[in-house]
């Protein structure tokens, strides 16, 4: 049992507690919060500076492409950066392993609990065996061929089946409006069973993206007819999330949104990943576009960051807003755990068992539980 203190406990369900103190077991669930530290015998109290808070929610990542680090150029746009990541065979096994270890490794020396995982691959699954983190993963379709929708559409699955057979939770999942056609969409959606909590979209992270449904043409309107992808893709939508309709009344958490607008934003949850905005397209989406109750926060990729941090993603986050430092925690904690219906992490509840993070100036965190 330990009952542990700071300058502030940030329970994320209440307002912050000043000298507050968090009981939790050897397991690190629970038990009870004080709000004074006169409440317990001094000799029990482990007291620090700083604030504590829930542990971190890394809603989205790509854990597979870790070996890519520093290889994609900086500000090149989202089409240099695809082809960066087409480069990812060009590896060993080995190497592909050891960096999803080190990865891993670093997200939980920073504090992550719970992670949002893109998957193209079953290459990080031998790592989540091990259960370390708590990981919902998507199982991504990038798919823009009709005459290939049923053999990458049954790859999927199996791809799917494969880490539910390990007892790890998996969904399918489309890329983006401008990679799947409506023929793919509709398959997606009639898979949609009860094991699957939430999809994950990538949505609105290139301007060209918004130029090809609204005006048919630009950058990645060259591009999709270049390669030969489905017209029907962007002669179906006006706008790239005229997706959402196509999937239905599900809970979905749309990611990046660099270049949305507020006649965009509906009621989903939202992520931002504001160092890989900036390393691939050098912007940031209008955070005042958001509800703050539904804005998460991920990593993305070390193939499109330097690190993976949520505490640096929310200082970029805290530049660029006037949100105050428990609605910051939040995006860090909370909101992810509910888009990715991690019931047990997000909040200091009693029963819960959330992690524990220590944060000194907002610019150096220690992991407590």
């Amino acid at each position: 049992m330990r009952f542990l203190t700071a300058d502030y406990l940030f329970p994320l369900y209440k307002a912050p507690i000043k000298e507050g103190v968090l009981q939790v077991s050897d397991k690190g669930e629970v038990i009870a919060l004080f709000e004074n530290r006169n409440e317990i015998p001094q000799d029990k109290l482990e007291v620090f500076d700083g604030i504590i808070c829930p542990g971190f929610v890394n809603a989205h990542c790509h854990l597979e492409l870790s070996h890519l680090l520093g290889i994609a150029k900086k500000e090149k746009g989202f089409l240099d950066f695809l082809a960066t990541v087409q480069k990812r065979n060009n590896f060993t096994k080995d190497a592909i392993q050891i960096a999803i270890e080190n990865a891993e490794q670093q997200m939980i020396a920073n504090g992550i609990v719970g992670v949002g995982d893109i998957c193209n691959t079953a290459d990080t699954l031998l790592q989540k065996r091990k259960g370390n983190l708590q990981y919902y993963n998507f199982i991504e379709i990038f798919g823009a061929h009709e005459n290939k929708i049923e053999a990458i559409f049954n790859d999927s699955i199996d791809l799917r089946n494969q880490f539910r057979d390990a007892k790890i939770r998996a969904t399918i999942v489309p890329h983006a409006p401008y990679s799947v056609p409506p023929k793919m969409m509709r398959k997606i959606a009639g898979l949609i069973d009860e094991k699957d909590e939430v999809l994950a979209i990538h949505m609105q992270e290139a301007l060209a993206e918004n130029e090809l449904f609204e005006s048919k043409k630009g950058a990645f309107y060259n591009w999709l007819s270049n390669i030969a992808a489905s017209s029907e893709i962007w002669k179906k939508r006006n706008r790239s999330i005229d997706i959402l309709a196509e999937l239905g009344n599900n809970k979905i958490l749309l990611v990046h949104n660099t270049f949305s607008k507020k006649e965009d934003i509906t009621d989903n949850y939202y992520c931002t990943c504001p160092k890989a905005n900036l390393y691939i397209e050098n912007s940031l989406p209008d955070y005042f576009i958001f509800n703050s109750e539904k804005l998460c926060v991920g990593t993305d990729s070390l193939t499109s960051n330097n690190s993976l941090s949520i505490l640096e993603e929310l200082q970029i986050i805290r530049e660029n807003t006037d949100f105050d430092l428990n609605t910051l925690l939040k995006i860090a904690s909370k909101n992810g755990a509910e888009a990715l219906g991690f019931k047990q992490l997000g909040t200091f509840e009693k029963g819960k068992i959330p992690g524990v993070n220590l944060i000194k100036g907002l610019n150096e965190i220690k992991v407590i539980e």
